[in-house]
């Protein structure tokens, strides 16, 4: 094949199209949930270990996490 020769360029179908933001924007959700849990139940075991009155770790893990998600969803969705 000659290097000058042009091969036809594939063009994605707008159903697939769609399919693929579908599965890139669940991808994302499923991320910012488990992030989250972890947070949480994190911070909920940690206050118990330590046997807190207060939900200290709890609150500041699941702030913590919120904001690592939205940081994570902000990149992503950025991202081509």
């Amino acid at each position: 094949m000659n290097p000058s020769e042009k091969l036809p360029e594939k063009k994605s179908s707008p159903q697939k199209s769609g399919l693929k933001n579908y599965v890139k924007y669940s991808g994302i959700a499923f991320q910012m949930a488990g992030i989250l849990l972890v947070g949480v139940f994190g911070g909920r075991k940690l206050d118990q270990y330590l046997q807190q009155d207060f939900p200290l770790f709890t609150l500041t893990l699941t702030g913590i996490a919120f904001v690592g998600a939205f940081y994570i969803l902000y990149k992503q969705a950025t991202s081509k």
